[in-house]
């Protein structure tokens, strides 16, 4: 008896394809403090997408220069 996937396996291009085209964030935010007292703050966002991508949604919410 033969075993068969059911679902379907992607294969690394079309993941990165599918990241590109759509785009992927990740926001992180990290604060360490002791007794009330910030010793440590870190923030970091993230944005992996093709230029095209980038710039269809930086222009509507007004990230790009005008000219």
């Amino acid at each position: 008896m033969a075993v068969e996937k059911s679902m379907a396996s992607s294969s690394l291009v079309e993941v990165i394809d599918r990241i590109l085209d759509k785009g992927i964030v990740i926001d992180a935010w990290v604060r360490v403090s002791l007794v009330g007292i910030e010793l440590l703050a870190i923030e970091a966002r993230i944005v992996i997408a093709s230029v095209e991508t980038w710039l269809k949604y930086a222009e509507a919410v007004g990230l790009t220069a005008k000219a």
